[in-house]
């Protein structure tokens, strides 16, 4: 692809998908925190499903610092790695507590210094509190079509991001950030994607060599 086909392809998914946000559901900075490490190895679905309950018992980041562990990892177990995510939630808060004031930080490299933070979970972070895009969350989903579409051989997340930000003009990366998530659970899905029925499907490298060997 060339330049302006980067431009286009991303401008086509917009139209598509003009309702892309963000699917966790969060009323404060740190509640989307914990959200976004609640959605490791889980869908935004389960996780909305189990934080109303906890952000009703934990409504300050005091309390989740307090919170009894074994309660915590009851109230999230049905998002799975509850035991090592119990323990980072509890960690994290401790640190926003003592090591910020209690405000949750805003730039990339003090977010990736709290406990069970990661750069994608820095970046959703950075983009739906303080409408920072500074790079790109790269989850199952960018990788899949990042890895179909040809726009990144890599395997990593940090180093698909990587070219993602080298392709795309800067004010593209909130967009990239809602719009992959979305085409990849409605159209570019991991079994048997969605071909046929793809917006963007002309600057697909796996769609076109599909074409070309029938």
């Amino acid at each position: 692809m060339k330049k302006q086909d980067y431009i286009t392809f991303i401008e086509l998914l917009k139209n598509y998908y003009p309702d892309a946000t963000c699917s966790l559901d969060f009323t404060t900075p740190f509640e989307l925190v914990v959200a976004v490490m609640l959605s490791a190895q889980c869908t935004d679905e389960r996780v909305n499903k189990t934080t109303p309950h906890l952000f009703s018992r934990c409504k300050t980041i005091k309390d989740f610092a307090d919170i009894d562990i074994n309660e915590l990892e009851s109230l999230i177990h049905p998002c799975g790695f509850y035991k090592n995510k119990a323990k980072n939630i509890k960690l994290c808060a401790k640190q926003v507590l003592e090591n910020f004031g209690g405000e949750v930080p805003h730039t990339m490299e003090e977010l990736t210094s709290l406990a069970g933070v990661g750069r994608k979970s820095a970046n959703v972070i950075l983009l739906e509190v303080f409408g920072i895009a500074e790079g790109i969350a790269v989850d199952t989903h960018a990788k899949r079509i990042s890895n179909l579409v040809g726009l990144s051989k890599a395997k990593e997340p940090e180093k698909i991001e990587q070219d993602l930000i080298k392709i795309f003009p800067k004010e593209y990366l909130k967009d990239i950030n809602h719009i992959f998530v979305w085409h990849g659970r409605n159209t570019c899905v991991a079994r048997n994607p969605k071909c046929d029925s793809c917006v963007v499907k002309q600057f697909c490298k796996h769609y076109n060599s599909k074409i070309n060997s029938n």
